[in-house]
């Protein structure tokens, strides 16, 4: 059994198509067509039934999948850990992030640690809640940005890096946009442009709005925060959006004005798998992290401390 071919099992296992596999590993469709079948004869099973023009997996097949899943990633940080221990200011650090994070938190903790540590690189993945969790757990990622901060788990943990203050957001025209603050329950009649279902600000937007006494009404969903700010601007209705989802991004720009009451927060946090040891690079820009948020010492600043150390 050749690590080609379980390169090759896999990377069909997640495209369900040879095709589709072959273009993606530069490979031609017959070179991976053989080692499957070399693969499936030394095992003594089908990995593989068709379903259409797809492959799917067989039952021994999907079994096999999650045991070479595992594998092929625990090598890949075994490669990553030799090139750190020969290098550490040129790893890789694997991070995961919600998409309202893009805009200016993400951009600015990278850029400030890359000045530090020019030769460093960073793997991004965006996802909503349930996705990051999934992608620690299962060492897609080494590090995730995630909100709200999830208080309990068993597979991560990990330390809030900073609450942030939700504002209400409304066209330009709006009768209250030129308060310097409101409570909630004075938006009560308007239209909400909400995120959707499956997006972590959506239920604190909804409860946010049950304790102000009411049920928000929905005109418009969208999944971008450039979307709801859009809309809003465009007048299509009120939300309510975290700060740093509020930098100017187009001449069209809604009115921000503070909620007095009920005070509107989210908490963003930085999580890892609770039952492993994260890579050096990996564990240095968290420390950083915790410098850059506030949480540690000036004294345990990583700025004087080697990536590697």
């Amino acid at each position: 059994m050749e690590l080609r071919q379980l390169q090759y099992f896999l990377k069909v296992a997640q495209k369900e198509h040879v095709t589709q596999a072959s273009e993606e590993l530069h490979v031609a469709q017959s070179a991976v067509s053989r080692q499957i079948h070399q693969l499936e004869e030394e095992l003594g099973v089908q990995l593989f039934m068709q379903k259409g023009r797809n492959l799917q997996l067989t039952p021994v097949g999907q079994l096999f999948c999650k045991r070479v899943d595992s594998i092929l990633k625990e090598l890949d940080k075994a490669v990553v850990e030799v090139h750190e221990f020969l290098d550490p200011e040129q790893g890789e650090i694997r991070i995961g992030f919600p998409h309202s994070l893009g805009i200016h938190l993400i951009p600015s903790v990278v850029a400030e640690f890359k000045r530090r540590y020019p030769n460093v690189k960073f793997r991004f993945k965006q996802g909503m809640f349930p996705s990051l969790i999934r992608d620690v757990i299962s060492a897609e990622v080494d590090l995730a940005f995630i909100s709200p901060f999830p208080e309990k788990h068993e597979q991560v943990e990990g330390e809030v890096m900073l609450t942030e203050e939700l504002y209400a957001i409304l066209p330009p025209n709006h009768p209250l946009a030129k308060e310097e603050s409101i409570k909630l329950d004075q938006l009560k009649d308007d239209k909400f442009v909400l995120f959707s279902k499956g997006y972590s600000l959506r239920p604190i937007v909804w409860h946010a709005c049950l304790e102000a006494g009411f049920t928000p009404k929905i005109a418009f969903e969208g999944e971008e925060t450039d979307t709801i700010r859009g809309l809003v601007a465009a007048g299509m209705g009120v939300s309510i959006l975290p700060e740093m989802a509020l930098f100017q991004t187009n001449p069209l720009q809604p009115a921000r004005v503070r909620i007095s009451e009920p005070k509107v927060t989210r908490t963003i946090g930085l999580i890892h798998r609770s039952d492993d040891k994260l890579p050096r690079v990996a564990q240095a820009f968290r420390t950083f992290l915790l410098t850059y948020f506030g949480l540690q010492q000036q004294n345990e600043n990583p700025k004087n401390t080697p990536v590697g150390s």
